[in-house]
């Protein structure tokens, strides 16, 4: 896969993700995630799987609006991807949370889905 399709793969699948945080659809969401993805919010503690990232996104306010650019991507193997994104969450109120992003993306079958979330608030 080269880079302008390894970019449009990832945007395709954060653009999903965003959009299902934005409409607060939790179980969207985490529909872009493989069944055992390993995910880290802000929470203290991470989750593995759909149900823990229904959860999270779940408590989330409504009216949270990510907005993401993507720094930086690889293609680890033939259905890997990883990226690294910043992402702004407006919240409701309009304060702006900062944050970077680390994803990698592996190919299920015909789809791109997240397998591994990490991210860091930037105080």
């Amino acid at each position: 896969m080269n880079s302008i399709a390894q970019l449009a793969t990832l945007t395709e699948v954060l653009g999903e993700w965003a959009d299902g945080i934005r409409r607060h659809q939790p179980e969207r969401v985490a529909s872009y995630f493989t069944q055992d993805a390993l995910f880290q919010g802000f929470d203290k503690k991470h989750t593995i799987g759909r149900p823990g990232i229904v959860r999270y996104y779940d408590k989330q306010p409504v009216g949270v609006r990510p907005q993401f650019q993507i720094m930086e991507h690889r293609q680890l193997a033939d259905d890997a991807l990883i990226a690294y994104v910043d992402v702004d969450f407006i919240r409701p109120e309009g304060i702006t949370v900062p944050v970077h992003l680390t994803v990698v993306l592996q190919q299920v079958e015909d789809l791109w889905l997240i397998r591994h979330y990490h991210v860091s608030k930037i105080d």
